[in-house]
């Protein structure tokens, strides 16, 4: 269910490999048990044009997208998690960030859920 969309410049996955990046916010999520390991999604979206303030600096964004019932607590243990991660791994791209949006279960729905 979790879904984590991660925006970068192209320049993060020429000098990384995007495995390294996608494991990275993988491994993290998994890590808070909030999630089943089958069940989290992680893609990423490079931008090869993009403005940073007044400039072109490199970026990563994390997007997370998750069933509403965590806590605050939970959420803020999990983005605090990935971007210490990303932060570690790299150490020379000043914009890194993340954010969470809760999906409402009453409005969520996946073919699974599709009645015939």
């Amino acid at each position: 269910m979790p879904h984590f969309v991660i925006h970068c410049t192209e320049h993060v996955i020429q000098n990384t490999s995007p495995e390294q990046l996608l494991k990275a916010v993988f491994e993290q999520a998994e890590s808070t048990n909030l999630f089943s390991k089958g069940d989290i999604k992680v893609r990423i979206l490079p931008f090869q044009f993009h403005m940073t303030g007044d400039g072109q600096d490199d970026f990563i964004h994390v997007f997370a997208n998750i069933m509403e019932g965590r806590t605050e607590s939970q959420k803020k243990d999990l983005a605090n998690k990935i971007v210490r991660k990303l932060k570690e791994l790299f150490p020379n791209i000043s914009f890194i960030s993340m954010n969470i949006s809760d999906f409402e279960k009453a409005t969520y729905m996946n073919k699974s859920m599709v009645l015939i």
